[in-house]
């Protein structure tokens, strides 16, 4: 989500936007990160809500629209009160987890219209109500910055991580339950013993430390512990993609992930759980990766409390997982070639396609006018 608001950020400015973020955190603050001060140096205006009262600074921004993303309740009624038009974004169903459906109806009624990034987040925000209208739910698909994927020399970047015949099996998920980490490495665990060339890297930003010293004690317990590497974020993700064979990602739940779309777009194919945006990405087209069932069987299904429950159990998709990657480390699976994956993957993940339906909606809602408006170009 803030790699996107940046992107958004950026795109929208270059439209002749003025664009401004706040951020509002909800539970532990962490200031501006790497991201916002990147956006600070590039002169568009981030500022801590920590450090500011929320309603004095929109106030005084006198912002056109509010475009929220995330769960905070306080942009939104802010908004309200100052009477601005506010467009909730949904990165996915989990900034409603934990929410009755009087309190996710009480937000709905203080917004202009609601933006989702993926058809399955769309659904699953439509059943919590049948007083939530159709028509003010709109889907824009996020896109994806073609800069963050700058060609790297695949041998060049195999060999600065002591690859060589190895198959590699790459996730850049972040340390933490909702992308099931351990249920990813408890698959290959099992994979392992069959392929003894495949090896799997995890690499992302730890999010949950109990959760990750879970994921590293089992690994530990493997007897190919040796071929599953834990990591912490990377600046160059476009690197490991270059060196990767296949990219998998076994989350619980998503919005319209950025990572497997990254992976499509460096020509690497992908393995991913029935979340939002899974089968967008991997439909029609050229053969370019499998989607599978998702941890939980059913995705509407997911929740905090669910996801706890199956977290360190055995998973509904265990063995088609394991069933998928026996496919790629094995080459039992026809897939398109690198450059017919990329090249797919730039014109149906165009970056200025998806800013254009964000640029619009927001002049549709500055001049009052319903999201329904778009729904012709959804």
């Amino acid at each position: 989500m803030d790699e996107f608001v940046a992107f958004l950020a950026r795109g929208l400015r270059e439209r002749g936007a003025e664009v401004a973020i706040l951020l509002v955190p909800v539970g532990v603050a962490r200031g501006v990160g790497p991201i916002g001060q990147d956006l600070l140096a590039e002169g568009i205006e981030v500022v801590d809500g920590d450090a500011v009262k929320v309603d004095d600074w929109i106030e005084g921004w006198a912002p056109a629209v509010i475009s929220v993303h995330g769960n905070a309740r306080s942009p939104i009624d802010a908004g309200h009160r100052l009477g601005v038009p506010v467009v909730l974004v949904l990165h996915g169903m989990h900034d409603l987890f934990g929410l009755s459906d009087s309190e996710v109806l009480d937000r709905y009624a203080r917004l202009t219209g609601v933006i989702s990034v993926s058809e399955l987040v769309r659904r699953q925000y439509l059943s919590r109500s049948p007083l939530i209208d159709p028509a003010r739910v709109l889907t824009i698909p996020n896109g994806i910055d073609p800069h963050r994927t700058v060609g790297v020399d695949r041998a060049a970047a195999r060999a600065a991580l002591g690859l060589d015949d190895e198959f590699l099996f790459l996730s850049l998920a972040r340390h933490s339950m909702q992308k099931n980490t351990y249920g990813l490495v408890s698959a290959f665990d099992e994979l392992a013993r069959s392929h003894s060339s495949a090896q799997l890297l995890i690499c992302g930003r730890v999010d949950d430390p109990a959760y990750a010293r879970q994921v590293i004690a089992l690994r530990d317990r493997s007897s190919f512990a040796n071929r599953i590497h834990l990591r912490s974020g990377s600046r160059r993700p476009d690197a490991l993609l270059a060196s990767a064979d296949a990219f998998v990602l076994d989350s619980f739940f998503e919005g319209w992930p950025l990572a497997p779309m990254e992976a499509l777009l460096a020509g690497v194919p992908v393995i991913t759980s029935d979340v939002g945006g899974a089968r967008e990405q991997l439909a029609g087209g050229p053969s370019r990766g499998v989607v599978i069932a998702n941890p939980l069987g059913d995705p509407l299904a997911v929740g905090w409390e669910s996801m706890a429950r199956a977290r360190f159990a055995p998973q509904v998709n265990r063995a088609e997982l394991i069933a998928a990657m026996n496919a790629f480390a094995g080459h039992e699976i026809e897939l398109a070639s690198a450059e017919e994956i990329a090249t797919d993957a730039r014109a149906r993940f165009s970056a200025d396609r998806c800013l254009d339906l964000h640029a619009n909606a927001i002049r549709v809602v500055a001049a009052g006018m319903p999201l329904s408006e778009l729904s012709d170009s959804k």
